[in-house]
């Protein structure tokens, strides 16, 4: 019950607009991830940048299991196996960035397409945390259960090989 496991992988572009752009960003994450992505809307109205409320302004892929520990796998290695340690919280997720698609194995620049970045936010949790989501019978995780920082750095030391950069 003290393992460490993958709950989830969450790759997002946000590209700030709708249109031509975000249907080529959405392309780009479906062959990246293999997975149909799903529309990010706006909260607010933003006009310097031409945002409105309500608008499609970018996308996400939820990645569990297998497919998530293979993403990891690819996108930890564009990063040289490296990660940030200011990229970990308190709660044992962490969060890092990718600049290019282009950084993919398979992947190549198409000046019709462009470049787009991604940010990667990684869940982490033991077994037993489902009774703090199911809906008969719903509990609070024990402090003494809970994923913390250092496990989570742990995890990604000995499960991916990567090296904590300060």
């Amino acid at each position: 019950m003290r393992e460490v496991r993958l709950d989830k992988v969450v790759v997002n572009m946000g590209v700030g607009e709708s249109g031509q752009r975000l249907i080529n960003a959405e392309r780009v994450l479906e062959t990246i991830t293999g997975q149909k992505p799903v529309r990010t809307i706006s909260k607010k109205t933003r006009q310097p940048f031409g945002i409105k409320k309500g608008e499609p302004i970018g996308c996400k892929v939820t990645l569990r299991g297998e497919r998530g520990e293979e993403f990891l796998r690819k996108a930890f290695k564009i990063n040289q196996n490296a990660m940030s340690l200011y990229g970990f919280d308190e709660s044992g997720s962490f969060s890092f960035g990718i600049e290019e698609h282009t950084d993919f194995p398979g992947m190549s620049y198409d000046p019709e397409v462009g470049i787009f970045g991604m940010d990667v936010s990684v869940t982490l949790c033991r077994p037993g945390y489902r009774i703090k989501r199911r809906k008969v019978g719903r509990k609070k995780i024990p402090n003494s259960h809970r994923v913390k920082r250092e496990d989570a750095i742990r995890f990604v030391q000995e499960k991916f090989g990567v090296r904590i950069v300060e």
